[in-house]
């Protein structure tokens, strides 16, 4: 179900409607209220301040979801490869059991 969901950032308010759970809503606006507070600086209350602030805010959101993709590929890639292996050591495990057993 819906819900509204309002919470102000650099003194302006914002408001959204979002079905997600409460706590994944607390998760994400406490990140973006501390990267929006780590890129601005005293007094940046203004128009292109703000726009500023929101511009760095997203590049290290992106930045960070880029780093994550490029490790889940990798992690991915370690998994794959892992799996083959595993797989390959029990077909000659497997294949050995049964030259030795005569089944």
């Amino acid at each position: 179900m819906e819900r509204l969901v309002r919470f102000e950032l650099i003194g302006i308010e914002f408001a959204f409607y979002t079905g997600a759970p409460e706590e994944e809503v607390e998760e994400i606006i406490a990140l973006v209220t501390d990267l929006v507070e780590e890129n601005s600086s005293p007094g940046s209350k203004g128009s292109v301040a703000v726009g500023k602030v929101a511009v760095l805010a997203s590049l290290n959101v992106a930045s960070k979801y880029v780093e994550l993709k490029r490790d889940f590929k990798a992690y991915k890639q370690e998994t794959e490869e892992r799996l083959s292996s595993l797989g390959k050591q029990i077909g000659e495990e497997l294949a050995e059991e049964k030259r030795t057993t005569g089944r």
